[in-house]
């Protein structure tokens, strides 16, 4: 079955802050996202519908396109993008429920640095507060050549809700990375605690 991804509920979506390769090597405007397949908490009884060659309805992490020139002749195209494919599904224990892009990915010698956020627990059915989930974060590295391809990844939480601002608040048991900033005392990712404060953590490299 062919689906419109662009058609179905999507949330985390982050670009690339450069042009990345594309579908035959074209330099495109990517965006790494997540999509949704079951339908069935917009609608009672809806079944979950997926993509051909994907057997796993947990939500994952999509990178999707749209050519350079195309942009510049037409900026609306950054909303029509095409040539979607998967990047990453939950995989580790930390991240079994669901995964998600944090901040936009960050250039560095490896390749691409993506900070993510995995989350485990139940998924309740509806819009209310589902209590039972924690969200921890991670990270991995994409390929500079061909980001929709993962080179490493985490298999522990670099975070995770660990102290009463993170465990309490408008959605318990939540460290949610958002955003990297360089600083002249250092690089630190500021992230959602419990989805009620900010915090901020040093990143470091470690060779």
């Amino acid at each position: 079955m062919k689906l419109d991804i662009n058609l179905f509920p999507n949330k985390d979506a982050v670009f690339f802050p450069e042009p990345v390769p594309g579908p035959g090597g074209k330099q495109c405007w990517a965006m790494l996202h997540r999509p949704m397949w079951n339908l069935g908490w917009i609608r009672a009884g809806e079944r979950d519908v997926l993509p051909d060659g994907l057997d796993d309805p947990r939500p994952g992490i999509w990178i999707s396109y749209v050519p350079v020139d195309e942009v510049g002749r037409d900026v609306s195209r950054l909303v029509r993008m095409s040539g979607h494919r998967l990047v990453a599904l939950p995989q580790h224990p930390f991240e079994v429920t669901k995964i998600g892009a944090g901040p936009p990915p960050r250039r560095v010698p490896e390749g691409w640095l993506l900070l993510h956020h995995g989350v485990s627990g139940d998924i309740a059915p509806g819009f209310g507060l589902q209590q039972s989930l924690v969200y921890s974060a991670g990270a991995m590295i994409l390929s500079a050549d061909d980001p929709g391809k993962v080179l490493a990844r985490t298999p522990e939480p670099l975070m995770s809700p660990d102290n009463p601002d993170e465990q309490v608040g408008t959605v318990s048991n939540v460290v949610f990375p958002t955003c990297i900033e360089e600083t002249p005392a250092g690089t630190f990712v500021f992230y959602g605690m419990a989805d009620a404060r900010i915090g901020v953590a040093r990143l470091d490299r470690v060779d």
